[in-house]
């Protein structure tokens, strides 16, 4: 192109600049530097396409473009290890997204995992027409020159340490925005003002609430029939005007220029090794790197970029199921913006006649009939395009003329789905959205309503106080307009893991990648190939999220196999994380294993929680080898831990595997009798600490003593010794009262302590009025003792009864609500115990409530010990007298050397107290009290 190409324009922007600035100055650089920018790009070898993403006119010119000059070589804005993905996308109902994905970083801090980078394509968009048309056009290559994915979190993590997964406090979007999830978008054909004032001052003096919709009056509108010179320079345009006044962030615009920078540095080494002519070429990026003034712009690029290796980070990729509102949330633009693209580039399409590139065999594309078109004749490089910016600034807005059969449809269309919504619209609604949508195009200085005007009216006279169903009004419209187009990945093009629980599932005969719920109903008694398909099942729901596969009748226990299940699964609607699935490994099992290892040996790894992997291996991959390995982390965890958070799980799971091992194995396997030994000696250091530790709850400690009587009889067999459990509980000595209770209950079962001496403990506590308040605390200890010592229930509904029996109400009520707190809170897995036992007890009739007489009162009473006396008043040491010879014995083997005593009848030493026999009761009371 001649230098004088935009002289004309140059020189009416310096006289603007002049008037409107009062002399040259910035304003006269910003506005001769977009001309300086557009002419740079224009007289480029190697053609530049600016484009903007998810646009319908950029994908018309495109389309137009292609078959006009039909380029050999075709550069595209994408990340380049995701070319190999692009050929699936026949397979693929768009819109759909490429993605690359890594679980396990290196190179990247740990919190980042997993790492997501999409690239979301539909098919009313620029990227699209060139992907189709060099796949499907002999002799065309595609070339992605975008950097890499590692390199995106790369280049991330120098500018910023924040950067990574979204936040996880922000308010959780809806099914359809969220298929994308936490994962970065490749921002291809980005184009929005990164100047606030700029964008502020753009909507307020266009009329219009969001940047989408001014996009689509001032920019899609006017290029949706203009030639490819035109379209070309009004995009390069668009691009360096943002670009000149974006704000100056050092670590984005190093991240912009550096992009630029590795694309053409990519594009120069293609052309250098291939060898081909650049004006062969086509290079597709967004309009705002097309303004690029970086050294290394163009094929003749005085500077080369030094691209960095990429981390040792693994990464796997794979297409995923996209949505218009996913695309809006990630992108940050207007909800049903992406809808109302797709409906005017249906518009556009039929409108000019162009017809657009399909991916040969492309899933949720109807078939049309060929049209006989004329051949694509190139444009002859020779002949350089003249200056249309100057003529497309300065023409008049073209009024289109307002269609009212289009606009009569939209109204009688809204008013329909209003009435299905539960909205109490009738025909004078839809006369009031023909003419509101009229008056507010008016308004807003629009000869035909737009959409969004479209949208406004439909609120206004149709939206009320409340919404009666599941959308309001202008989400209505978005559906009426387009609606929120799912996209779906084909069998061929899932990962192997994907494809494999779609056959495992086939028996079931439900069509698995349609979207919504399915009911699945398994009668493995009739059909016993179906138990697979119930592994399949229950492996699922442990990996994916919940609502993907979801049981509504029959459970998976250790030890039990259901005969019927019901299943409410809704694997189209999560295909995304089923297809995630799929980059962990090749199975399921495969997946499960790996999870399973990676929460047992992590850094966060308890005792319970492994034994939480020990019981999950052995209920879904059914075999011993894994179980085993994790079961004797378990015992390593356990030997390195020092508190006793976990008790509480680690009793819980440990007696289920028991009972499992117990009932279906011949012989307990090594890892759990090493467990119970471990832990036996474990719990026995630790009771002392325990019982006095702030930290510790009752609950936790009564687990304790319910890990060491409930395992007391399978450790003593293997070795352990009574006597440390005993030493321990010597050692105990708690001041809270719930834990004193505990304590009581806990020597109670090793035999130190008697019912009677507990119950006269607990009648002492009652009638001591200062330790009254604090009984319930009492109760409480005893409640947990349950868990430990089953066989006091009886004795904890004698003590609870004694209390509601004895106490006043001014005393009763006050701690009444802490008694019914604690055993809500604390007893709800025992409280069944005293529920049953109180039931046992009591009367189940109110008419014998009256004479009823508990059972504790009838117990009969300790009576004081007597010494027995012969009825012939001999003392019982006569029968040795008479037969000398056995006593004799005895004392030969204890060493003994004594003689035998006279047996004459004289006075003997305890005839006084045989005589007094009542001072001798006195003292043996007093020293067993003692």
């Amino acid at each position: 192109m001649s230098e004088g190409t935009f002289t004309a324009l140059r020189t009416q922007l310096q006289e603007a600049a002049t008037e409107f600035a009062d002399g040259p100055g910035a304003l006269e650089g910003i506005l001769l530097g977009i001309v300086e920018d557009v002419d740079r790009a224009v007289r480029e070898p190697l053609e530049i396409f600016p484009v903007c993403h998810h646009s319908p006119a950029s994908a018309l010119a495109m389309a137009r473009r292609l078959r006009e000059k039909q380029p050999k070589v075709v550069y595209l804005e994408l990340c380049e290890d995701m070319a190999p993905l692009l050929t699936e996308l026949r397979n693929c109902r768009l819109p759909v997204a490429v993605q690359a994905f890594a679980t396990e970083v290196d190179g990247f801090p740990a919190e980042w995992s997993p790492l997501s980078v999409v690239a979301p394509i539909t098919e009313a968009s620029a990227e699209y027409q060139a992907i189709a048309y060099a796949l499907d056009t002999p002799g065309v290559e595609l070339v992605l020159v975008d950097r890499s994915s590692d390199h995106v979190y790369q280049w991330d993590a120098r500018g910023t340490e924040d950067a990574g997964p979204a936040d996880p406090d922000a308010p959780p979007a809806e099914e359809e925005a969220a298929l994308h999830g936490d994962a970065v978008g490749v921002e291809i054909g980005d184009l929005r003002p990164r100047f606030a004032e700029l964008e502020e001052h753009l909507l307020r003096h266009g009329r219009v609430r969001h940047w989408s919709e001014w996009w689509h009056q001032y920019v899609e509108l006017p290029l949706g029939d203009s030639d490819h010179d035109t379209y070309r320079q009004v995009m390069l345009l668009i691009g360096s005007l943002f670009r000149r006044l974006a704000p100056g962030d050092p670590h984005r615009v190093r991240v912009d220029e550096d992009r630029e920078r590795y694309m053409w540095t990519r594009m120069r080494e293609h052309l250098a090794a291939t060898g081909t002519d650049a004006a062969d070429c086509l290079y597709v990026c967004g309009a705002f790197h097309a303004a690029s003034r970086v050294a290394e712009f163009g094929v003749d690029g005085t500077d080369t970029f030094e691209i960095g290796p990429r981390s040792a980070t693994k990464w796997q990729h794979g297409l995923i199921p996209s949505s218009h509102a996913a695309i809006e949330a990630q992108f940050g633009l207007a909800a049903g913006s992406v809808s109302i693209a797709a409906t005017q580039w249906a518009k556009n399409v039929g409108r000019t006649r162009v017809e657009p590139y399909r991916l040969t065999g492309q899933a949720g594309v109807k078939k049309t009939r060929a049209r006989k078109t004329a051949a694509a004749v190139p444009v002859p490089s020779a002949v350089p395009p003249s200056d249309r910016l100057t003529g497309f600034l300065r023409q008049q807005p073209v009024l289109d003329p307002l269609d009212e059969a289009e606009l009569l449809g939209w109204s009688v269309d809204i008013v329909r789905a209003a009435r299905r919504a539960g909205y109490l619209a009738s025909t004078a609604d839809a006369i009031a959205v023909f003419e509101t949508s009229i008056l507010l195009a008016g308004m807003r200085d629009r000869a035909k309503p737009t959409p969004y005007d479209f949208q406004d009216a439909a609120v206004t006279c149709i939206e009320k106080d409340s919404v009666p169903g599941r959308r309001d009004v202008r989400r209505l419209v978005e559906i009426m307009m387009g609606g929120d187009r799912v996209g779906q990945v084909g069998y061929d093009a899932l990962p192997p893991l994907a494809r494999d629980v779609h056959d495992r599932l086939a028996p079931l005969n439900l069509r698995l990648q349609q979207r919504g719920v399915q009911r699945a109903l398994l009668d493995m008694a009739g059909q016993p190939e179906l138990g697979s398909c119930s592994d399949v099942l229950w492996m699922l729901k442990y990996l994916m999220p919940q609502g993907a596969a979801r049981p509504i009748m029959g459970e998976r226990r250790l030890g039990e196999r259901p005969i019927q299940e019901s299943w409410d699964l809704a694997l189209g609607t999560h295909q995304r994380a089923l297809i995630e699935l799929g980059y962990e490994g090749v199975s399921i099992e495969q997946v499960l294993e790996q999870r399973l290892r990676r929460a047992a040996y992590g850094p966060q790894a308890t005792t319970a929680t492994v034994l939480a992997a020990v019981e999950d291996a052995t209920l879904y991959l059914r075999g011993r080898r894994l179980a085993d390995e994790l079961g004797t982390r378990a015992l390593e965890v356990l030997s390195a831990e020092r508190g006793v958070d976990g008790a509480p799980e680690v009793l819980r799971r440990v007696r289920r595997l028991l009972a499992y091992y117990r009932t279906s194995e011949p012989v307990l396997p090594p890892w759990i009798e090493s467990f119970v030994k471990a832990g036996y000696a474990h719990y026995c250091t630790l009771l002392p600490t325990a019982f006095t530790d702030e930290d510790a709850t009752v609950r936790q400690v009564a687990a304790m003593l319910g890990f060491l009587f409930s395992m007391e009889g399978l450790a003593l067999s293997l070795g352990c010794d009574r006597t440390q459990l005993e030493l321990a509980v010597a050692q105990s000595h708690p001041q809270d009262p719930s834990r004193t209770a505990l304590l009581w209950a806990a020597r109670t079962q090793l035999g130190h302590l008697s019912r009677a001496d507990l119950r006269a403990r607990c009648d002492e506590l009652l009638a001591n009025p200062m330790v009254v308040p604090t009984y319930p605390r009492y109760l409480s200890g005893f409640v947990h003792a349950l868990e430990p010592v089953p066989s006091l229930t009886d004795f904890v509904v004698e003590a609870v009864s004694n209390a509601f029996g004895r106490l006043p109400d001014p005393v009763l009520l006050p701690w009444l609500p802490t008694l019914i707190t604690t055993l809500r809170s604390s007893g709800t897995e025992l409280a069944p115990l005293l529920i049953r036992e109180a039931g046992r007890t009591f009367p189940g009739r109110l008419a014998t409530l009256d004479e009823w007489v508990p059972p504790w009162r009838t117990l009969p009473q300790p009576q004081a010990a007597h010494p027995a006396r012969h009825p012939d008043g001999n003392r019982p040491a006569a029968l040795l007298a008479a037969h000398p010879a056995t006593c004799n014995a005895v004392a030969g083997l204890l060493g003994c050397d004594g003689t035998w005593e006279s047996a004459d009848p004289g006075p003997r030493g305890a005839a006084l107290a045989g005589r007094y026999p009542e001072t001798g009761v006195a003292l043996e009371v007093l020293l067993s009290d003692a």
